[in-house]
């Protein structure tokens, strides 16, 4: 056995000592840079991929409409004390075919503002007063749960703007709206 290997050449003709070995950081360097090069020319096509369709998307949609925020809305609901004294109010709305209204309304307003609730106190008759002339001027269709949102925003504007001088309401609530038709 020893003999049949010493058949082997090991000359300088073969093929195996013609193609010296790359050693260290030489041969790594050139394939990490290919590699590399290869990632970020596809993290290139991909983001251009993306913003093209994206902007084509958005194209063909319709356009987004913003809300305007209000000042009265914040992150949290605001903490108010309430003056619940005004009593019930009774009229009738100003139809053709008249119906009662029963109103049962409180008065939100900063809390601890010991000038609000003197304030409120004092003006509670004129506010009774405008609240009964009010709810005399509606119609029973601008009664309507629907429309209680704009009617609490039209009575505390109105109420702040005509009636109360220093203080401000916040918030109104109805403790009870009644309207019944005849």
């Amino acid at each position: 056995m020893a003999d049949e290997d010493s058949d082997i050449d090991l000359g300088e003709g073969s093929d195996v000592a013609a193609t010296p070995a790359k050693k260290g950081i030489g041969g790594l360097l050139p394939t990490i840079l290919k590699y590399v090069g290869l990632g970020v020319g596809a993290v290139i096509l991909i983001v251009t991929v993306s913003l093209i369709t994206v902007k084509i998307v958005t194209k063909n949609s319709t356009k987004t409409q913003q809300v305007p925020i209000s000042e009265d809305f914040k992150e949290y609901a605001e903490e108010l004390d309430w003056y619940t004294s005004l009593g019930e109010i009774q009229t009738r709305t100003c139809d053709a075919e008249h119906a009662s209204v029963v109103v049962n309304i409180f008065l939100g307003y900063k809390k601890d503002d010991k000038v609000a609730s003197a304030e409120i106190t004092a003006q509670k008759i004129p506010i009774r007063d405008f609240l009964r002339n009010y709810f005399a001027d509606k119609t029973v269709e601008e009664l309507t749960p629907k429309k209680e949102e704009k009617l609490k925003i039209e009575i505390r504007n109105e109420i702040n703007d005509t009636i109360l001088n220093k203080a401000k309401i916040r918030k109104i609530s109805f403790d009870k709206l009644n309207v019944v038709t005849q």
